[in-house]
């Protein structure tokens, strides 16, 4: 992948900046770590994952937040047996994450919103116009809405959605 721009990688040129907002990066880190402790290296995947593969922090980024956390006393590392640093959530960092509970629920939903987008555009061109008109299709179907003609339709949708799944 190329160069997205300061702190990190990012398909399509996406920058650090449009996928985090200022003190994003500390929280997200943080909010990892409290699911389990990490290297380094597994946050930066474990975000790229996150971001669907388009978007991976750099380590200039993530290395320097571990260690403002560190600091902080919201992680305590050690080196674990491959000799790396593992960093583990303690109870101040706990708290810290409580407290910016909303805030660290938006930045996830960022982040899966921005895989979506990532997802999409990875599609071919001539898949999404296929999306796009069966969208507007349901959406300028002047008939009433009947309960038999909703039932119809599911059943054209989800007939649709079974073949492109089974690849036929």
């Amino acid at each position: 992948m190329g160069h997205g721009g300061p702190g990190g990688r990012g398909g399509r040129g996406e920058r650090a900046e449009r996928v985090f907002g200022r003190g994003d990066l500390p929280l997200i880190v943080l909010a990892l770590i409290e699911i389990s402790p990490r290297h380094g290296y597994e946050i930066i995947k474990a975000i790229e994952e996150r971001c669907g593969g388009a978007y991976a922090p750099s380590p200039g980024a993530i290395y320097p937040t571990l260690t403002l956390l560190e600091e902080q006393d919201h992680v305590t590392s050690s080196e674990s047996a491959s000799g790396k640093k593992l960093y583990t959530i303690t109870d101040l960092g706990r708290a810290y994450i409580e407290e910016n509970r909303a805030q660290v629920d938006g930045i996830l939903a960022r982040l899966d919103m921005f895989a979506r987008i990532q997802a999409k555009h990875a599609l071919p061109e001539r898949v999404r116009q296929g999306m796009h008109t069966l969208k507007h299709a349901l959406l300028l179907n002047k008939t009433n809405w009947t309960d038999a003609e909703a039932e119809r339709v599911a059943a054209v949708l989800e007939q649709a959605a079974n073949a492109i799944v089974d690849g036929q």
